[in-house]
């Protein structure tokens, strides 16, 4: 187990992804929010 565990926290932190063993914090939740507005705001007004 180890950086290219799927399962494992320090997996997850290697591929960069998100799961039950690594949770996203309020504050990448708010930004992702953020952005998917805005995305999709930019893409309804062309």
């Amino acid at each position: 187990m180890g950086k290219g565990d799927r399962k494992t926290r320090r997996g997850k932190i290697w591929r960069g992804t998100f799961g039950k063993t690594r949770l996203k914090s309020n504050k990448e939740k708010k930004k992702e929010e953020k952005q998917s507005k805005t995305n999709s705001s930019q893409v309804t007004a062309s």
